[in-house]
């Protein structure tokens, strides 16, 4: 029994790595020689590339940013501006009532104590027409 004998031989990896880096480079250099061999009348500069591509990809990263940013903005701002008007709509209140005879309107009891609305408050009243009684006296809904 031979229990200390690798069955990987170094040498036989060593030489197939050497062998795929070989053919890596060469195709490599294949692709890199056909994009110097493309360009119209222009020599190629690999500094100027890299530095163009760096400035176009910290140019998008920037826009990103900003746009985010703003994103960002205008969402706190739109959460701001409702945070301001709530206070306004907890001492609001909706109801339904009827015109009378003479023209009034009255505010319930119980909407009245829910507001804290007592005699002699001023308040402010929208109209929005629901429903009007037909010629005999009757409601439609």
């Amino acid at each position: 029994m031979n229990g200390n004998q690798n069955p990987y031989d170094p040498t036989e990896m060593f030489k197939s790595w050497i062998q795929k880096s070989g053919r890596s480079q060469a195709e490599f250099i294949k692709n890199f020689g056909s994009l110097m061999i493309n360009q119209s009348n222009q020599t190629f500069n690999p500094l100027e590339t890299l530095k163009g591509i760096s400035e176009s990809t910290k140019q998008t990263q920037s826009d990103m940013m900003s746009n985010m940013s703003d994103m960002q903005n205008k969402s706190m701002n739109t959460m701001f501006n409702i945070g301001q008007m709530l206070p306004s709509f907890m001492h609001w209140g909706a109801y339904k009532t009827t015109i009378s005879s003479n023209g009034r309107i009255s505010i319930p009891e119980a909407e009245r104590n829910a507001l804290g609305l007592g005699d002699g408050d001023l308040v402010q009243v929208i109209i929005l027409p629901i429903a009007k009684k037909s010629k005999n006296k009757e409601k439609k809904q």
